[in-house]
């Protein structure tokens, strides 16, 4: 297929709305790992208090995934060939990264069904794993995608699990651990209340200097050697300034401001990661005559347009859920709040069962 054809306007609409989906999921997900990540921060303050801090995002994680679940079954209608080159040449990564994800569902699931310390203390390991390797993955994974790859002729990739492994691709999974980690303490801070809140704003205050550094090196490192267009330095700057803000509001206790900052810049930098790598889907680093793009890895002109009907349908809908969800969730929580749903499910079962067999 020719790799130089010139996008159509639909199908660089269909480029857009993937990336406006894994947007969402970087700002609305980001916080749910940042949380998970600081179950280890504030380890030593026992099961109940990383109970609290898991309870901050227990009534919105799973609608958070919405959004990759919906880009991804959009990346594989829109985009077929560039949805099987790239599961078939990352399998491995993305394999490894569904069975953390599904993993994590378990932690969010079973941590309090069971009313035992050492039973929460295993689950609270499984959380503190489903923040910091789902980050480093997708670092790792969407640096490797803009930066290219070798692939074949036939579009198949080429280069070897180590060969992800490579320096821009390790700062990119660090940059998202430490960028989510930031991202989920300002929004525990947004959340709880006593010294527990006082304590997320002090690592938050730690957090955002390494992140301004290694965020900025990994940016800059992206526009010199692998954009594809000069204008993504306006959200790189965007995402820079942004940071940068954070420093002020977080002094100021401005908690509200200093997490849409952190959401300003998570959302500039996928606009620029995005917008540096159009025409392309997945650049080939051994020879572009390889390169899947926009053009070359879509589906039909037809499928586009049915597709895009029925996401002007469906989008609003997921639109209007989240932000009803997170206005009935809006308040701040304490350690003095109800439990969660299923809590002490496994000793309700027990005394049931002795109930009705009239045992003692």
């Amino acid at each position: 297929m020719d790799t130089m054809l010139d996008p159509t306007v639909l199908q660089t609409l269909w480029f857009a709305l993937i990336g406006f989906f894994f947007l969402g999921y970087f700002v609305l997900e980001g916080f749910d790992f940042g949380v998970q990540m600081n179950v280890a921060a504030f380890w030593r303050r026992g099961p109940g208090t990383r109970g609290t801090i898991l309870r901050t995002i227990g009534p919105v994680w799973d609608g958070n995934e919405v959004w990759v679940i919906t880009g991804g079954a959009l990346l594989f209608a829109a985009f077929p060939e560039w949805y099987a080159t790239l599961f078939s040449g990352f399998y491995l990564a993305l394999l490894l990264l569904l069975l953390v994800l599904i993993v994590r569902v378990c932690a969010f699931k079973w941590r309090e069904k069971h009313e035992d310390d050492r039973w929460r203390t295993s689950w609270d390991v499984v959380h503190v794993i489903g923040g910091f390797a789902p980050a480093l993955l997708w670092g790792v994974a969407f640096s490797n995608i803009v930066a290219g790859v070798a692939i074949d002729q036939n579009h198949w990739v080429t280069t070897s699990l180590l060969g992800l492994l490579n320096p821009f691709a390790l700062l990119g999974g660090l940059v998202f651990v430490l960028l989510f980690w930031l991202h989920g303490t300002l929004y525990l801070t947004l959340k709880i209340e006593g010294p527990l809140r006082q304590d997320a704003h002090r690592l938050a205050s730690r957090l955002v200097w390494p992140t301004i550094v290694a965020g900025a090196a990994y940016l800059l490192w992206f526009q010199l050697a692998h954009s594809n267009t000069p204008w993504t330095l306006i959200p790189l700057a965007i995402a820079a300034v942004a940071l940068v803000a954070v420093v002020p509001l977080g002094r100021a206790r401005r908690e509200g401001l200093a997490f849409g900052a952190t959401t300003t810049a998570i959302a500039a930098a996928t606009i620029t990661l995005f917008g540096g790598l159009f025409p392309d889907v997945m650049p080939a680093s051994n020879d572009p005559a390889n390169s899947l793009t926009v053009a070359n890895a879509s589906s039909t002109e037809h499928t586009l347009t049915v597709m895009l009907i029925a996401l002007a349908i469906l989008l609003p809908i997921v639109i209007a859920y989240t932000i009803w969800t997170y206005r009935v969730f809006r308040h701040r929580i304490t350690d003095e709040d109800s439990p969660a749903p299923g809590e002490g499910l496994v000793e309700k079962a027990r005394a049931g069962y002795r109930e009705a067999f009239g045992q003692e």
